[in-house]
C-alpha cells in the first residue's frame, strides 16, 4: 500500500478502532483517540509535499489496483500540483477541528468522532481519486458523516439545515452520475474500451454537439451546488449557522473546495467544447456570486450567517479564476481556494469561540469584547483582514491573481472583458466594508456588564489559532512556493480545455 492510500484510509482505520476498542463512556479517551488519529494522518501526509516534485504536471504517487475489471472500474489514485495542496490542507484542518470540539461535543462524542474521520476520508479520497467511479463513491462519502455532523450535533434547526443540505447536494450526485454513465458507454462504443479511468477518458473528447454540452451541465451542475455558485448557494448559510464550530470549519475550509476542484479535473479536461458553451453564464454567475454573497453579508444580524455569505463571495473568486480560462486566473483560483480554507475556517473557530463563552451570536448582543479579550482581539483581528484581502496577508494573492486573469481574459462574454474586472474588484471594497464594520460593532463599544467576566482564549484555543495564523501570513508573504506547486498541473488542464492539439480522437 502506497502513502496516498494510507494517508487516505487512516482516518476511517481511525474511526474503526474507536469504534470497536473505545468504550462511550471513556470521553477523554475518545477526544485524545480522534485526535491522535487526525494529527497521525496529517503527519504521514507531510511526505506528499516533501517528496513531490514541483517542476512535473503529471501525476505523481500514483497507485492502481484492479477493483472490478469487468466494469472497466479501478482504484486508480493520484496527486498532482492542485490535488497535493488540497489534500495537505484537508489533513491540516481535520486536527484543529476536532480540538475546537473538545469542549462543545459534550454528547455522542463517540459517534462524532467516528463521523469526522470518515469524513476526512471521505474527502482525501475525492482530491486523489483518478477513476470516475470511485471518485463518486468518495463523493457521495462526504455527504454521510457531514449529514449526521449537521444533523445530531447542530443548532436548533439542525435536522431542518442537514436534510436541506443532502437534497441539494443528492440532485447534483444523480445528474452527475448519469453523465457519468453515459460517458463511459459512449467511449466504450466508440472505441471498444469501457472505462471509468480518467487519464484514458481524457485521451478523447466527445464531439461538438448536445452531448458535450448536457454533460457539462450535469457535472458542472454537482460541482455548482457544492462550491456553492449562484443561486444553488442557498443550502449554505443554514447548513453553517446551525453546524457545530467543527462542523463550518470543515465545510468550509474543505468541502467547498470539492466543488472547485471538480471543475478543474473532471469539466474543464473531459468536456472543453461544454466548458465554451456555458462560459458565459459562469462568468456572469461567479460575478454576481461576488458582488450578491458580499451585499448579502453586509446586512446580516447573525455573526456566523455573515461569515457563511461572505464564503458564497469568496468562492465566486474561485470560479470566476478557473473559467477566465488563463494561467493567472487558475492559479489564483486554487491559491484563494487553499487562503479560503485557513481564514474562513479560523473565522468559524473564532465565531464558535466567542459563542461558547457569550451565548450570543446577534451582532447586536455583541460589543466591548476587546476591552476584557486582547488576545482573542488580536487574532480575530488578523483573520478579518486576511479576509478582506490586505496585503501581506493571503487573502490577498488569489484574488489579486484572479482579477489579473480576469482583466487578462480574452473570451469575453457579452458587454466586454472590462466589465467584468472591474465588477469583481468592487466585490473587494465591499468585502472591506461588511467585514470592518461587524469587527467594529462585535469588538468595541460600550462592554456589556454579562461579558465582563468573561476568560480570553484559553491555551488550546491559541493551539488551534496558532497554526492558522503562521500559514495565513506565510501564505501572503511567500506565496511562491505554493504557486511553482500549482503552475505546471494548472497549466496542463488549461491546455486540456482550450488547445484541440491535445485532443487525439472525437467520438460522438
Amino acid at each position: 500500500m502506497g502513502v496516498l492510500s494510507v494517508v487516505t484510509f487512516l482516518p476511517a482505520l481511525g474511526a474503526l478502532l474507536i469504534l470497536v476498542l473505545v468504550p462511550r463512556r471513556h470521553e477523554a479517551a475518545l477526544r485524545w483517540g480522534g485526535l491522535a488519529a487526525s494529527l497521525a494522518t496529517f503527519v504521514v501526509s507531510l511526505p506528499l509535499w516533501l517528496r513531490f516534485d514541483a517542476g512535473e504536471a503529471d501525476m505523481q504517487f500514483e497507485e492502481t489496483l484492479a477493483w472490478m475489471p469487468g466494469l472497466g472500474a479501478g482504484y486508480h489514485v493520484g496527486i498532482d500540483g492542485i490535488s497535493v495542496l488540497l489534500v495537505l490542507l484537508t489533513t491540516f484542518l481535520m486536527p484543529i477541528a476536532l480540538a475546537s470540539a473538545w469542549h462543545a461535543i459534550e454528547d455522542r462524542t463517540k459517534e462524532f468522532v467516528i463521523a469526522m474521520l470518515l469524513l476526512e476520508t471521505g474527502m482525501i479520497g475525492v482530491f486523489v481519486a483518478l477513476d470516475l467511479f470511485l471518485f463518486f463513491v468518495f463523493w457521495e462519502a462526504m455527504l454521510i458523516p457531514m449529514y449526521f455532523v449537521i444533523g445530531v450535533w447542530g443548532g436548533a434547526n439542525r435536522v431542518y439545515a442537514a436534510v436541506k443540505f443532502v437534497l441539494y447536494t443528492m440532485v447534483g450526485s444523480a445528474l452527475m452520475l448519469v453523465a457519468i454513465l453515459a460517458l463511459y458507454y459512449q467511449h466504450g462504443a466508440a472505441t471498444g474500451v469501457y472505462t471509468f479511468d480518467l487519464p484514458t477518458l481524457t485521451r478523447y473528447v466527445l464531439a461538438p454537439g448536445l452531448g458535450q454540452t448536457l454533460m457539462f451541465l450535469a457535472f458542472g451542475l454537482a460541482f455548482a451546488i457544492k462550491v456553492p455558485l449562484f443561486p444553488f448557494h442557498t443550502w449554505l448559510p443554514d447548513a453553517h449557522v446551525e453546524a457545530p464550530t467543527a462542523g463550518s470549519i470543515v465545510l468550509a475550509g474543505v468541502l467547498l473546495k470539492a466543488g472547485g476542484y471538480g471543475f478543474l479535473r473532471f469539466g474543464l479536461p473531459l468536456f472543453p467544447l461544454g466548458v465554451q458553451a456555458w462560459l458565459p453564464v459562469l462568468i456572469v454567475l461567479s460575478v454576481i456570486a461576488i458582488l450578491y454573497g458580499a451585499i448579502v453579508s453586509a446586512v446580516q444580524k447573525d455573526l456566523k450567517k455573515l461569515v457563511a455569505y461572505s464564503s458564497v463571495a469568496h468562492m465566486g473568486f474561485v470560479t470566476l479564476g478557473i473559467f477566465v480560462l488563463n494561467l493567472q486566473g487558475g492559479v489564483g483560483a486554487v491559491l484563494q481556494m487553499l487562503n479560503h480554507g485557513f481564514v474562513t475556517g479560523a473565522l468559524f473557530l473564532f465565531v464558535g469561540i466567542q459563542y461558547e463563552k457569550t451565548h450570543r451570536r446577534m451582532i447586536a448582543d455583541l460589543g466591548g469584547l476587546a476591552n476584557m479579550w486582547p488576545l482573542f482581539t488580536a487574532f480575530f483581528g488578523v483573520f478579518v483582514l486576511a479576509s478582506l484581502g490586505l496585503p501581506g496577508l493571503n487573502g490577498f494573492v488569489g484574488e489579486f491573481l484572479v482579477l489579473l486573469g480576469t482583466f487578462a481574459f480574452s473570451g469575453a462574454p457579452p458587454l466586454g472583458v472590462l466589465f467584468w474586472g472591474p465588477l469583481a474588484a468592487i466585490g473587494v471594497i465591499l468585502a472591506a466594508v461588511y467585514l470592518l464594520w461587524m469587527f467594529q460593532r462585535v469588538m468595541y463599544g460600550p462592554v456589556r456588564e454579562a461579558y465582563r467576566a468573561l476568560p480570553d482564549l484559553s491555551r488550546l484555543e491559541v493551539a488551534c489559532a496558532v497554526p492558522l495564523l503562521l500559514l495565513t501570513v506565510i501564505l501572503g508573504v511567500f506565496p511562491q512556493p505554493f504557486i511553482a506547486y500549482i503552475e505546471p498541473s494548472l497549466d496542463r488542464v488549461i491546455h486540456l480545455a482550450t488547445d484541440p492539439s491535445f485532443v487525439v480522437v472525437a467520438f460522438k
